[in-house]
């Protein structure tokens, strides 16, 4: 029997792809670590920016899966969203909290702060950590200045409600490692 190595299926559900990133390794032109911490959202979520269909602001969404969707929250952060499922369909995944194992010093610059549990536990430091901008916006996740590599192993996953939304927040697409100590916020 060959072994083959585990992969991410960027055409599966978004809540299938968030939960296959945990344990994976990203890492943007060379800074970066192991994703802790994702959100699922389908443009049949109310909670998702797909929602009310195709704009400007979120085409990437609706583009082919394995790129990157970036958007300003707040008006301060970049954060960074995986597409997914079939072209046109509208699902991501939002990269919520990385345990940062790559490019330390990088990271501690940007963001400017020692403690490495920090450094991305959340999506705006995930953005400040890696320097995402909207440059990233449409980019293909498996090409430079991306590196994405799958676990090795299963990871022991648990799950609940997103948070930071106020539409569909009883929805359990909120995915974690368990005993990470840089998820963003506890589970409850």
């Amino acid at each position: 029997m060959t072994y083959s190595p585990p992969t991410i299926n960027f055409l599966s559900p978004s809540q299938n792809v968030a939960r296959q990133l945990i344990g994976a390794t990203f890492t943007v032109n060379g800074v970066g670590g192991v994703i802790v911490e994702t959100e699922a959202y389908d443009s049949t979520d109310p909670a998702s920016h797909s929602f009310a269909g195709p704009t400007k602001r979120n085409a990437a969404m609706f583009g082919a899966p394995g790129r990157a969707y970036v958007y300003r929250s707040y008006g301060i952060h970049w954060c960074l969203n995986f597409v997914c499922c079939a072209e046109g369909h509208g699902a991501g995944v939002l990269i919520r909290a990385i345990e940062p194992t790559i490019g330390l010093d990088v990271m501690r610059e940007r963001r400017g702060i020692q403690e490495n549990r920090l450094l991305c536990s959340g999506p705006g430091r995930v953005g400040q950590a890696l320097a995402i901008s909207p440059a990233h916006g449409g980019m293909r996740l498996d090409a430079p200045p991306f590196q994405l590599i799958p676990a090795i192993h299963l990871a022991n996953i648990i799950y609940g409600p997103r948070i930071g939304i106020s539409k569909a927040v009883d929805v359990p697409w909120r995915f974690g490692l368990a005993g990470s100590l840089f998820l963003s916020r506890p589970f409850r």
